[in-house]
């Protein structure tokens, strides 16, 4: 697969250095880079995002993370490799991405359990991280950004 065009963060560097800037703002506010890390990979693979996939296996595998808990976000519920606090982690951004999935797109019992895991800091943290995921997933896939592919 080859890109259709640069990824528009890269065109427009106003855009790049806002996007940064928010997931900037999420760093230390409560929330393990772990979490935030499976989260990624698992909204990266709901969108089909070749690169943010790819960056995200690679980013957990580099920090040490296990090939069984990294293969097996892909059927969380169903993988005894969890903690109660990723699964409510994993299940928000589930819900947080797949918005038009359900008339109820985050159902109260998807909410209480993170707000049961996360203090407001922490639970603000990984909403923006969901989003920023999103966003990320949205430019890469739609220029068609390939796996393992420079960004020029």
């Amino acid at each position: 697969m080859q890109a259709r065009m640069k990824n528009p963060a890269l065109i427009l560097p106003e855009t790049l250095q806002a996007l940064l800037a928010v997931s900037n703002s999420i760093k230390d506010r409560g929330l393990s880079e772990n979490i935030m890390d499976l989260v990624h990979l698992r909204v990266s693979q709901i969108n089909g995002c070749s690169v943010c996939t790819d960056m995200g296996f690679r980013k957990l595998q580099k920090d040490g993370e296990t090939m069984e808990r990294i293969v097996g976000v892909s059927a969380w519920r169903e993988m005894p490799y969890f903690s109660d606090a990723e699964r409510a982690a994993l299940a928000l951004g589930e819900a947080a991405t797949r918005l038009a999935d359900r008339p109820d797109a985050v159902s109260d019992e998807i909410w209480n359990e993170a707000a049961k895991h996360f203090d407001e800091k922490a639970l603000s943290a990984l909403i923006v991280a969901i989003a920023i995921d999103n966003v990320w997933n949205r430019l890469n896939s739609t220029v068609r950004q390939p796996a393992g592919a420079s960004w020029n």
